[in-house]
């Protein structure tokens, strides 16, 4: 996926269940985040970022959707622990991973193995993917991302 691409439609469910698709989201901005999984410390404290945010998003238009292959009940319970502000998405088949170019091979103490690049798509009122951040880094991330949704 890269600037200007239009963002790959879905409907998936979100924390509580409910089908969530993207597109029922226009006109306004939409930042799709992907990460690894729930309740581990770098996915936990980029959650927390994005959601002691959560207000200037909302301000801004835009809502914050997380993606991981977590289920439903597991991001219910990553939300509740964690007293998050954000909808979470299961992608239980990988799908939209796949989808937006996100399931990766990584490496971690010499061993490979296929898993979610922490990645963040910026994806504007018609749709389009406006803004891309690759192997994120999450200190200062939040506050990246809610500059440029200001800068839309």
């Amino acid at each position: 996926m890269n600037i200007g691409d239009m963002a790959p439609d879905f409907t998936a469910p979100t924390e509580t269940g409910e089908a969530l698709t993207l597109s029922s989201l226009r006109p306004g901005p939409v930042v799709l985040y992907f990460y690894p999984r729930d309740d581990t410390p770098g996915c936990t404290t980029e959650a927390k970022d994005f959601t002691a945010l959560a207000a200037e998003f909302k301000a801004a238009g835009a809502r914050v959707i997380g993606v991981s292959k977590d289920s439903v009940a597991k991001h219910g319970k990553f939300i509740a622990k964690h007293d998050l502000g954000v909808t979470l998405v299961s992608d239980e088949a990988g799908t939209l991973c796949e989808d937006y170019g996100v399931w990766v091979e990584k490496t971690l103490y010499g061993k490979t193995s296929m898993g979610i690049e922490r990645a963040t798509f910026l994806i504007d009122a018609a749709g389009k993917i406006a803004q891309v951040w690759r192997k994120v880094k999450v200190n200062g991330h939040a506050e990246a991302v809610l500059a440029a949704v200001k800068a839309l």
